[in-house]
């Protein structure tokens, strides 16, 4: 059973080993808008990403990393995260995590992006299916700036 105090790890798995929800917890989260004041598009499915795992950046309470900025993740933008201790790249089978090749969509911590930013290393960014709540942390300009481009 999940406590009020369950915390996430940097990369989005529970420091407690409990998923973020399951099944039976009650879930709060924000409403559902992306940056550009829409309704939040799906980030990804394959692999199923968000905090609450549900193929979105929805946010919440429990959600103290703000998994809201969906990437479409590079190499470079993948080792400069590992090198700063969130490891996305190595599959976490006990998690249902595949690990992350470059292009895959991901719903990433705003403030793991704003520091990828701040390095030179920003990857692209969906900005249909990133969560408004990014902006507390991180400029629109700067996400605009790095607009994935649609397939």
């Amino acid at each position: 059973m999940l406590g009020s105090n369950t915390m996430s790890s940097s990369n989005g798995f529970p420091v407690n080993g409990h998923r973020p929800t399951n099944g039976h917890a009650v879930v709060s989260r924000r409403s559902s808008r992306n940056v550009l004041g829409g309704e939040l598009e799906p980030c990804s499915r394959d692999p199923l990403t968000g905090f609450f795992r549900d193929g979105a950046c929805n946010t919440g309470p429990q959600d103290v990393g703000s998994h809201t900025v969906c990437c479409r993740v590079t190499a470079e933008f993948l080792a400069f995260l590992r090198s700063n201790g969130n490891d996305l790249m190595t599959p976490m089978p006990q998690y249902n995590f595949p690990g992350l090749q470059p292009g895959d969509q991901w719903c990433v911590c705003a403030a793991s992006w704003k520091q990828a930013f701040d390095a030179g290393v920003a990857c692209p960014v969906v900005l249909e299916a990133t969560h408004e709540a990014a902006l507390e942390v991180v400029d629109l300009e700067d996400l605009e700036e790095h607009a994935a481009e649609d397939d």
